[in-house]
């Protein structure tokens, strides 16, 4: 089968894992945990990193700093496979990051940078690299902004390729309408359940996404953590369960989820079938440190969905 050719823009991150936190030592006091690690994210590079590893040809854009932290994100990203030319650095800055302790459980919180993610302009970037593209991703579209964003994915649509968003931001009406205008020219709306309802104001799941549909968006597909996926459309609502798992680290399960979501729309999947192979991307990569955690491929997971129970 063509491998698909596949442009992801936008946030950019570093993350540093700590893994075993139980609790922040006091004062200067120090404390033992089990791993440390960093791996590439975001919305942007999380999702090219997965997309690559199941077999796209991935090129991302994006900005970074002229520190460290960039240099090592983009030498983990071309690690990846990823075809890291778009992206642009920005001096006076640094490269974003994430500080996550990872809880016994999987749960994440986090400090994070924006640095140069802030930076990034539609100016930054050349249309003309969308040609031979199929699929373009947006990954953070609150940084650009409605109008800009919409500007970019129409280009992309009138060029011939499908669309989707994903958004760092968490749920609030404020930053809804702060993007509106790009949600008419996105075929494929991916965020998780509580930005839904925050954006919409409505605890139904359901209601939310029927109100970004009737925003624009051609499909809204919520993850919902341990249960699942929802696929919402005009014209069909579908429920797609979780895998049972140990979880080891939530990180980048969204961005998993959306990598493995857009693979099977591009290789002709229905959405039940795409959302199911997203559900069994993001289980997979909960059972390691980040969006890189161990070796896999498209084969690897569909095995993984083939012998794993649902939820």
């Amino acid at each position: 089968m063509t491998r698909s050719k596949i442009a992801t823009l936008g946030v950019h991150v570093l993350d540093v894992h700590v893994l075993g936190i139980e609790s922040i030592p006091r004062g200067s006091e120090g404390a033992l945990v089990d791993t440390i690690a960093f791996s590439p994210a975001g919305t942007a590079g999380g999702t090219a990193v997965v997309l690559s590893r199941l077999g796209a040809d991935v090129r991302t854009f994006g900005a970074v700093g002229a520190d460290a932290i960039g240099r090592s994100l983009v030498a983990l990203l071309g690690e990846q496979g990823v075809d890291t030319g778009g992206l642009v650095v920005k001096t006076g800055v640094q490269t974003s990051s994430s500080v996550i302790p990872v809880r016994p459980n999987g749960d994440r919180p986090a400090w994070h940078c924006v640095g140069a993610n802030a930076r990034f302009e539609l100016s930054d970037f050349d249309f003309d690299a969308l040609d031979g593209v199929d699929h373009l991703h947006l990954g953070g579209p609150e940084f650009l902004g409605g109008q800009t964003a919409g500007q970019l994915l129409a280009e992309a649509r009138g060029r011939g390729l499908s669309t989707s968003m994903d958004i760092l931001a968490a749920g609030d009406p404020g930053t809804l309408e702060w993007i509106a205008e790009a949600l008419p020219h996105t075929d494929f709306l991916l965020p998780n359940d509580e930005q839904v309802r925050g954006f919409t104001g409505t605890d139904s799941l359901l209601e939310g996404a029927r109100a970004l549909l009737a925003r624009g968006v051609g499909c809204v597909a919520p993850t919902r953590g341990g249960h699942g996926a929802l696929v919402v459309t005009d014209q069909e609502v579908i429920e797609v369960p979780a895998y049972e798992i140990e979880v080891v680290d939530t990180t980048g399960c969204g961005d998993a989820f959306s990598a493995g979501f857009l693979t099977g729309h591009l290789r002709g999947l229905d959405l039940e079938a795409a959302a199911r192979l997203g559900c069994a991307v993001a289980a997979y990569v909960a059972q390691g440190i980040g969006t890189t955690a161990g070796v896999y491929d498209l084969t690897a997971v569909e095995a993984f969905a083939a012998s794993a129970a649902t939820r």
